[in-house]
């Protein structure tokens, strides 16, 4: 049973990112008598995989497993498994792709918006989160983009990752402590011009990169729109613009 344990995580750490440590652990099934025994069957298999949803596919014989925010293919016999996306040639759809975007959607109305910096442009009728590291390269490259944008409030949650940058979270909060935010963030992200390191203050910048994995946000930047769908990296200002306007549709 270890050897079967381990082998799976194995295949599960090889074929995508390690599921959120917010993943259910009770199993949702659909009312199959047949989903409701492989979901049995694969807790009984792997007890240390954190295994969320089981429900039949349009393929005979292949089942959908969800691990967090992962996916993976089974047999009924949980014996094979299979990391890779599905195709519908028929309607030229990624299915897999749809299913991952549905597991990935963040309720924004639940975001701890009193711990971003936050910056009006234009009315600021749509909304924007902006998860971002200071010493970040590409952080930086989309700070230079977002100006761009029109009618948008941008909520930027400071998010250092020290592992890359050491000096990252000394920065943030320096940025935070500043008496106005926005411009700080901005000349040090757009003009590299340093905060005042002096200055202290309450801040949320732990709670930011707590928030960051509890999300399953593993990089920056990383955006969410109001609606929920994430883009994770960098984009230009056109495709940020289409990113954000999808929810008016």
């Amino acid at each position: 049973m270890k050897f079967k344990s381990k082998l799976f995580a194995a295949l599960l750490s090889a074929g995508m990112t390690t599921a959120a440590a917010t993943a259910a652990t009770e199993t949702t099934t659909g009312n199959s008598r047949a989903e409701k025994e492989i979901a049995t069957r694969l807790h009984e298999l792997y007890p240390s995989t954190r295994i969320s949803d089981v429900h039949a596919t349009a393929i005979g014989g292949i089942y959908e497993v969800v691990m967090g925010k992962n996916i993976g293919y089974t047999n009924s016999e949980g014996r094979y498994f299979m990391f890779g996306h599905i195709f519908d040639m028929t309607t030229q759809q990624d299915v897999t792709q749809q299913r991952i975007d549905a597991l990935n959607v963040v309720n924004f109305a639940q975001l701890p918006l009193e711990d971003a910096i936050k910056t009006v442009r234009g009315k600021g009728q749509r909304v924007l989160a902006v998860f971002s590291d200071p010493d970040c390269p590409y952080c930086r490259k989309l700070e230079h983009e977002l100006p761009r944008l029109d009618n948008v409030t941008i909520y930027t949650f400071l998010m250092p990752l020290d592992g890359l940058h050491p000096e990252s979270s000394k920065k943030a909060k320096a940025i935070w402590c500043s008496t106005n935010q926005s411009q700080a963030l901005d000349n040090y992200m757009m003009n590299d011009e340093m905060p005042d390191m002096t200055k202290t203050c309450d801040n949320p910048i732990e709670r930011n990169v707590q928030l960051g994995q509890k999300l399953n946000i593993n990089g920056t930047p990383t955006l969410i729109s109001g609606d929920g769908r994430v883009l994770p990296g960098m984009a230009p200002a056109d495709q940020l613009e289409k990113f954000i306007a999808r929810e008016q549709k």
